[in-house]
């Protein structure tokens, strides 16, 4: 299995609200710079996602990709991994959100496998920049509601 990189950040909210957020996917693309398009393919019984298309295009790097995510029963953790994609081999993801007195941590862990080789130092470094701006654009959708 690949290394994972994992970064954390407190929102001033509610994990209920980071959650709702981060669930509401065909919001996406209008605060998650990169993501152009999203889909959602297959829900689960209870309304969530299950599968979801994203169409990426954060400069060099564009992708369309296939995501399943697996919602934990007490509403503060999902995780997911990539069924298909173009130039990915492997997604594994997590976002585990814990209250805390500011209001919500938000911890991101993402292993991504690319089809073309890359060396694991530029990996990470491409991970915590992804996981980076995703986890600050998080805070200021949520915080701006």
């Amino acid at each position: 299995m690949a290394e994972q990189s994992t970064q954390s950040i407190e929102v001033d909210a509610s994990p209920e609200r980071v959650m709702a957020v981060i669930a509401d996917f065909p919001s996406y693309p209008e605060w998650a710079k990169a993501v152009r398009e999203t889909e959602v393919l297959a829900e689960n019984d209870d309304g969530r996602a299950k599968q979801v298309r994203l169409t990426l295009d954060a400069g060099p790097i564009k992708d369309v990709y296939t995501l399943e995510y697996d919602w934990d029963a007490d509403g503060h953790g999902v995780s997911w991994h990539l069924v298909k994609g173009q130039m990915q081999k492997a997604q594994n993801g997590r976002y585990q959100l814990e209250t805390v007195s500011s209001g919500t941590k938000v911890t991101y862990t993402l292993s991504v496998e690319l089809a073309l080789p890359m060396i694991g130092l530029l990996r990470r470094k491409a991970e915590k920049m992804v996981m980076d701006t995703a986890l600050k654009e998080l805070k200021r959708r949520v915080e701006s509601a």
